[in-house]
Formats: C-alpha cells, structure tokens, sequence
C-alpha cells in the first residue's frame, strides 16, 4: 500500500477532500436559509456539514483530526457558507439544490474516506464502510440540526450510492489499478448513483415495495 502515499495520490486526496468541504458546506448554508437562520447559523451548520463525517472518521481510525492541525477546510467552509449567505442565491427549490451540492459533497467523500482509511492500513470492508460514514456523517448532523428527516433514514438512495463509490475506489485500488483513476471512478459512481435518484426521485421503500419513484414528501 506504499503506492497510496505518494504525492500525486496525496493531491487527489486533498483536491477531492478541499472540493467536497465547498459543496458540502454549501449545502449545510442552503438548508440553515430554508429555516431562515442568521449568519451564525449558515457558519454553523455549513462548517459542520463540511467537517463532521471526516472528523469522525479520524477519531474512529485512531489519527489526528486533520482540520485542527491545517485549518485549510476550516477556512473553506467557513468561506463558502459566508458566500452563500451574502449573495443570496435565487434558488427556487433550495431543497433541490441542497441535493445536488449533497450529491457532490457525497461523492467526494465516499473516495476520500476510503482511500484515508486504507492509508491506515485497515482491512478493506473497514476501508469502505469509513468511506461511506465519512460520506454521510456531516449530511446527517446537517439534517438533524436543520429540524430535517436525514436522508439516510428515509429510503434515499444516499448512503447507497456512497457505499458503491468507496467499493469501487478500494476495489479497484485491490486490483492494482493507479489510485488516482480509482477515485475518480468511484466519485463518478457515486454522483451518477445518487444523482438518478434526486432527477427521479428513485428510494427504496420498506418490505414489500422494495423500489419506490416520485411521491416525495418534504
């Protein structure tokens, strides 16, 4: 695995890291102007939805919670959440848009997170379930603290599609291929994955109804 810690690999890692804080906290400023909040609450809100999955993943695998030793993702959100805030973007459908900006928060994390993780040398399941929990984790405290059902907890195809960008990016890491085309496919999985799903409207439903289109409450 000593080829996951050359520079090239270390670049996609933080371009694809530094891309899904932007996203991310953008979607946390979206939802924190749907409950109408202040400044202070679009910081909140945006900065956590940035930071909190892959915080999470670094307590859990046993490393130094990257952000409080390179404040960089710190500063981006707190950047991109102030920028949405001033402009005061004319979205008709912020629930929509926080969607999308989700979707691209999502796949830029399901790669980051399993690639961090098979740096730390962890058996690959591992690897790709930290990907999926770095994916999800800031969505879910978005959600929680915006008043908002998670989307993990309401059939969305969202920790899904997360789960098969990270078991494409390991899996394809596992068969030699050059880490940097493995992450770029499993952030493609993911965005397409999950971005059927927010144009269709496609979940999956409880026993009996297995797949559901339209019908989405909010």
């Amino acid at each position: 695995m000593s080829v996951l810690n050359g520079a090239m690999v270390q670049s996609a890692i933080h371009g694809f890291m530094y891309f899904g804080d932007i996203v991310f906290a953008v979607s946390g400023a979206l939802a924190a102007g749907r409950r109408r909040m202040d400044i202070v609450g679009y910081v909140l809100i945006g900065t956590i939805t940035g930071l909190g999955g892959g915080s999470l993943r670094d307590v859990l695998l046993d490393r130094p919670v990257w952000w409080t030793r390179e404040p960089v993702e710190l500063y981006l959100c707190i950047i991109a959440t102030l920028f949405t805030y001033f402009c005061r973007l004319e979205i008709k459908d912020r629930y929509k848009a926080t969607s999308w900006f989700d979707a691209l928060g999502l796949s830029a994390f399901a790669v980051t997170g399993s690639t961090v993780a098979l740096q730390s040398q962890v058996p690959w399941t591992i690897a790709v379930f930290m990907g999926v929990m770095t994916a999800t984790g800031g969505g879910v405290i978005r959600d929680l603290l915006t008043g908002n059902r998670p989307m993990i907890l309401c059939g969305e195809l969202y920790a899904v599609a997360a789960l098969a960008g990270a078991f494409v990016n390991v899996g394809m890491m596992k068969f030699f291929v050059q880490p940097e085309v493995a992450m770029a496919a499993g952030f493609m999985s993911t965005l397409v994955l999950r971005g059927f799903a927010v144009v269709y409207d496609v979940r999956l439903g409880p026993p009996g109804e297995f797949v559901r289109v339209g019908g989405r409450s909010r």
